[in-house]
Order: structure tokens, then sequence, then C-alpha cells
């Protein structure tokens, strides 16, 4: 299978995302410093910024098709828990695969639209957290052909076009390509796809793989929830329905999120209030991700002095992107009302590598940091505390969790997975709509 180039890739997964301190370690006894974290997060960001203003200077944000009422009401939810233990700062989930079935670990991502994982025989695997797959031990494999419907699909979900083998039986071959030069190649199957004790898929398209290079940690593989007939979220849906949730939890030790595939619930168990929604967007240069509209921000409960029209920029819900990316003039306006408050009482520090507004102390000794309130179309919003506001760098180092995305022209927006921690963030895809609730986890 030919290697492609990836400078355009929308689907980009890294091998870490947010992290509490300069120097962390996994199970595997492998440094983790969280400056190399956020640069490499950078790559998934401007993957994602060229994907959005080169593919057509036409695009732009319109509502959602409606997908239906969903027939079936049912749901299922699994623990999804942080991934630093694994070599990644982003979040994990623990899916069956296979008859019999065993157990495997999965990065959830809401930016890719394929679901794969490593496979025996391997020609080139990281090191993963639990053993390889070995699809000939399972009685309900098989591998797709190139000519099923399903491996049409794979360019839609990959931004590659799939390949035959003609050596085995004209297999499809896949090739899941990432903007860090990451990939995985190999066979396009379907198997028993177990999430819970009889709560099962048989015939789940994933990708099987045997090619499998760069900065995945030691996860077994990742799994798609984008818009896409091959994600996740679509093969549930003829059960489920159209529909999922998510919490994403802290990285403290103990503490555990959830994602939940289905029927959702508008008064939210052990959630301190309900969902408060926005429409869900669409952008013809990237159907398969979640977009929403930012009308204003407050810090310390006043509006940033800046035009509506600053905030009118693709913006996307983002699991895979750990840092929030505002449009320049939007970041700009933030930094200094920020600023303006914290510098009375604590004292400013250098930059540490991409943050560029920083402060000496941890969270642990700011008590008092003014809130960050992200509103939303309609009546939905993020409001922020310490604990999402500011990430702690370097020992002593504590900064802003913000960012600009960079151009002062072509502008976007990227709402990142430490802005999202401790919300419970609906996506209820059937009826276009993008929900949050506070609390859903600690």
């Amino acid at each position: 299978m030919r290697h492609k180039q990836a400078s355009i890739r929308l689907d980009i997964y890294h091998d870490h995302g947010p992290a509490t301190s300069h120097n962390l370690t996994s199970k595997h006894k492998t440094p983790i410093f969280f400056s190399d974290v956020l640069l490499r997060n950078e790559e998934r960001v401007k993957a994602l910024h060229s994907r959005l203003v080169n593919k057509s200077s036409s695009s732009s944000l319109v509502a959602s098709k409606k997908a239906g009422v969903p027939t079936k009401l049912k749901s299922i939810s699994i623990p999804l828990n942080p991934a630093l233990s694994i070599g990644s700062g982003n979040y994990y989930v623990k899916i069956g695969l296979g008859t019999p079935t065993k157990y495997y670990t999965m990065v959830l991502d809401t930016g890719s639209s394929f679901c794969w994982l490593q496979c025996r025989p391997c020609i080139s695997c990281h090191t993963q957290v639990d053993p390889l797959f070995d699809p000939s031990k399972s009685k309900t494999y098989k591998t797709l052909s190139c000519h099923t419907s399903q491996c049409s699909s794979v360019k839609d979900a990959t931004f590659n076009n799939p390949s035959c083998d003609a050596k085995s039986s004209n297999a499809c071959e896949y090739t899941a390509s990432y903007g860090d030069t990451s990939q995985s190649q190999g066979y396009l199957s379907q198997d028993l796809l177990t999430l819970a004790p009889f709560q099962t898929l048989p015939g789940f398209v994933y990708g099987c793989g045997k090619n499998n290079l760069g900065m995945f940690g030691t996860s077994d593989g990742i799994i798609g929830l984008a818009r896409h007939q091959l994600s996740l979220l679509s093969q549930l849906s003829p059960k489920y329905g159209s529909a999922f949730s998510y919490c994403l939890p802290t990285v403290s030790p103990g503490r555990g999120g959830f994602l939940s595939i289905g029927k959702l619930s508008l008064a939210v168990p052990n959630i301190s209030t309900a969902y408060k929604f926005t429409p869900m967007l669409s952008d013809s240069a990237a159907p398969n991700l979640y977009f929403l509209r930012l009308t204003a921000i407050t810090v310390a409960g006043r509006r940033l002095e800046v035009s509506p029209a600053s905030y009118r920029v693709p913006t996307v819900m983002d699991t895979g992107t750990i840092i929030t990316r505002l449009p320049e003039s939007v970041y700009t306006a933030l930094r200094k009302a920020f600023v303006n408050v914290m510098s009375k009482r604590y004292a400013q520090a250098p930059a540490y590598s991409i943050l560029d507004t920083c402060f000496k102390g941890s969270l642990h000794n700011m008590p008092v940091v003014p809130e960050i309130q992200m509103i939303f179309r309609g009546a939905a919003n993020l409001t922020l505390k310490t604990p999402n506001v500011l990430i702690d760098g370097v020992k002593g180092i504590t900064c802003l969790a913000f960012a600009s995305s960079g151009s002062t022209t072509n502008q976007i927006a990227i709402i990142g997975n430490h802005q999202q921690q401790t919300f419970s963030v609906a996506y209820d895809v059937s009826n276009s709509r993008i929900g949050f609730s506070a609390g859903g986890c600690r």
C-alpha cells in the first residue's frame, strides 16, 4: 500500500492531550513533556485550519439536516477514562471485538470518521497495552472485498482512496493518515462488536491495521465518532438512534467519565442542570465534523470588547484538540481582559510553549480566578471555573488554557477538550443540536 501525503488531513490523532504537570510518566515509564504535547497537538490544529479554509473559499456554516426521530430509544453507557496511563492525553473506552470476545483499549475521537485497531499478523505495530487482535481466532471475523459498498465509503472516511489486494481475494485495503504523519494501513473488516454484556453489534465495520506508524501512545486503536456511515455512531444508530453524549473527566487519579450512545435524558441524573442546547451546524468543507456558533465570551461577567462579526467563523467541537483556539481578535481581547483581572493578585510569568499568558503559581494555590463564559447561539453556554480556565505548565507556572488560531485571515475556532472537561456534552444528531450540562463527572 502506498503511503500518502497527509498535510491537509482533517481527522488527526495525536498521542498526547491535556496534562497537569511538566514531566508526566505513563505506566511504561516513558516521560511525557507537556511542552511537546502542545507542540504536537498544534499539528492537528494546523491541519484542521488548512482543511477548512483551503477546500472551498465559498464554504459556509448551515444548519444541519435533521436525521429524523429514531425509532429505537435504547441507550448504553460505558466508562470513559483519561488515557495518560497509556501515553495519551486524550480519553479511552474499552470495547469488545470478535467471538469469543476480547477487549481492547481505544481512544475516542469526535474528529475522526473511521475506526481501526492493530491486528495480527503485523508488519509494523507500536507497543500497545493489550495483546494484539488476532482475526484468525475470531469465529465471526470477515475481510471485506473492494467491491463492497463499505469499501466505496472508505475515501470519505479517511481522505485516501482504498486499494484492492489481488493476492488476498480482492480484499479492500485502507490507509488512514494523519496530520503529524502518523498512519494506519490494513484491511477493511467486519466482526462482532461488544460494548457491554448483551449489547452487541454484528457486522461492525473497522480497519484491521497491519502497518501502524506514529504517535498513538500504547492505545490499541481509534474509535471515530464523526458524522459518516463508517463511524461508530452511524453504525450503532439503527439500534440506539443518532445521538451520543460524553463527559471528559479530569486527569486526577480515580476520576472517570462516560460515553453514552442513544437516547438523551434532558434532566440527566447526577448532573446539576439540564442540557442547554445550541444548533448543530455543518460546513461543506468538512461535512463529517460537528460545528456550532460561538456568539460571545465574558470574563468576570463582562463581555469582551469585540464586534459580533469576530465570532462568525467555523467553530468545531473536537475532543482531540487540547487548548481552545479562538480568532486572533477574540483571543487578544480575552487575554487583555483576563490579565487585567489576574495581574492584580498574581505575578505574570514568561510564556510557556504555545501558551503566552502565564502566571506564577499553580492551580492549587490560585483560589481567586476570573470566571470565563463561552456563550453559544440559543441558550447554551460553557461557564468555566478555574480548572477549565487555567492549565499547569512547568512547576510553579500556570497559564491561560486558550490560544489564537493563528492566521489573521481565514479564521477558525476550536472548542478543545480542556474546556469540555467535567461537562456532559450531548450530540443530538437526530435533532441537529449540541447540548451542555455542568457537573457530568469530576
